[in-house]
């Protein structure tokens, strides 16, 4: 075994293997070899002794956060027309700032700053949305890789139903999309997920190409799925001969035949939860987005019992933040509403939202997430700044997520490698 090789952390190692509960080992040695968790350890054992160690001290050793659905071209439109609801609010802002992204220059601006905050907030992985434009998402694909940030990344496709400004020729989008996933396919921090922008954006022939795309190099899918009622009923329009949203994915193999990220899932049928389910679709929660468009609660607890997967995702920009922890806290408290309305709803704990932004997310990625050996490691080092004295490590775990910021993580590790911000925190 070579010692260059391994990496071995020390202090208050939090973690949850599972939704239930925190895995808790105070004064432990987290220990790594190529990027991949070996174990944690009371004593450093014999076959690693003279190898350096980080001592953190009293802080904390958390696993690095995941953000599953996210526009990094909207980073600039953080907090922007959310007066508007959904479909007025793409019309009025969202469509003319991706425009701007046919500048090269102006998309490497916002996306070296996008994947800049990311890491400043302790993301270490992301799916996100690009533009319809191939040369704009080649350069999200590689400030994400510059940082070092785990991702999946969409080249956006739309063909009809939007302005024509940013109106794509149906065969050229399929061939750009094409290209871009070759170029990024073998990467392994940095990879391809095809990227249809949701259903009312895509002729049938959009739908089939990328479905095929998907089945042929067998990649990822992500997308919108009943986000607002006046898109449902738009689609029902759109695709009478289908008519429920999530059957229009279904029919073109862009629902669970690869791994499925579907962003939002507030007003599901029944029939769709259990679609998603069968099919292995991940719910994703943006409670932020769905707040400030007035679009309504996803029921994740409804889904959690149907057997459904749900992470979070920050939903930028129609979510105003890039921070998970404050996402996690908007999904605990939303699900506490749920409760005011309907008092047999089981509002979710800390441990269950904290496990959906580390572990369950990181799932997608493969083994991320957790500090279990075999799992990369994904770590950020949480500086005690509070000052309330005496508190116990969970206990400063509750305080950072609800009260702490970005300036609390000292450190953050992406599959075994340090990775420090530009700027000061």
């Amino acid at each position: 075994m070579e010692k260059d090789r391994i990496i071995i952390l020390k202090g208050h190692i939090i973690f949850t293997p599972e939704a239930q509960r925190f895995a808790i080992y105070e004064n432990s040695y987290l220990i790594a070899c190529d990027g991949v968790i070996c174990g944690i350890y009371d004593v450093i054992p014999e076959q690693y002794r003279g190898i350096p160690v980080c001592d953190y001290g009293e802080n904390l050793i958390i696993p690095g956060f995941v953000d599953l659905h996210t526009h990094a071209p909207q980073f600039n439109q953080r907090g922007l027309g959310l007066d508007y609801k959904l479909l007025e609010w793409l019309n009025e802002y969202t469509f003319k700032e991706e425009n701007k992204f046919s500048d090269p220059v102006y998309a490497a601006g916002v996306y070296d700053a996008f994947a800049e905050e990311l890491l400043r907030q302790g993301t270490t992985r992301v799916a996100a949305f690009a533009t319809i434009h191939r040369e704009s998402s080649r350069i999200l694909f590689q400030a994400l890789y510059r940082r070092g940030i785990g991702a999946y990344v969409g080249k956006v496709n739309m063909d009809t139903n939007c302005p024509d400004f940013i109106k794509e020729d149906t065969l050229l989008s399929l061939q750009d999309t094409e290209k871009l996933l070759q170029e990024w396919a073998g990467n392994g921090l940095v990879k391809p997920i095809i990227t249809p922008r949701f259903a009312p954006t895509s002729t049938r022939e959009l739908l089939k190409g990328l479905g095929e795309l998907a089945l042929t190099y067998q990649l990822p899918v992500q997308s919108h799925l009943s986000e607002n009622v006046n898109e449902i009923a738009w689609v029902e329009e759109l695709f009478p001969e289908i008519k429920e949203y999530h059957r229009v994915y279904q029919a073109y193999h862009l629902f669970g035949q690869t791994p499925t990220l579907m962003a939002h899932c507030v007003h599901l049928s029944d029939a769709a939860v259990q679609s998603m389910a069968e099919n292995g679709v991940v719910a994703v929660h943006c409670p932020d987005s769905n707040l400030n468009l007035t679009s309504g609660i996803m029921p994740v607890r409804k889904l959690l019992t149907a057997g459904v997967k749900v992470g979070l995702g920050s939903d930028i920009g129609a979510g105003h933040s890039l921070s998970m922890p404050q996402t996690v806290v908007k999904t605990i408290q939303l699900s506490k509403v749920m409760q005011v309305l309907d008092s047999q709803y089981e509002p979710l704990t800390l441990s269950e939202v904290f496990y959906l932004a580390t572990k369950g997310g990181g799932s997608f990625f493969g083994k991320v997430g957790s500090f279990e050996a075999g799992y990369s490691l994904d770590a950020l080092i949480i500086e005690n700044h509070s000052a309330v004295q005496g508190l116990s490590p969970l206990e400063r775990l509750q305080q950072f997520i609800y009260t702490g910021t970005a300036k609390d993580i000292t450190e953050r590790y992406i599959a075994g490698v340090r990775r420090a911000v530009f700027e000061a925190d």
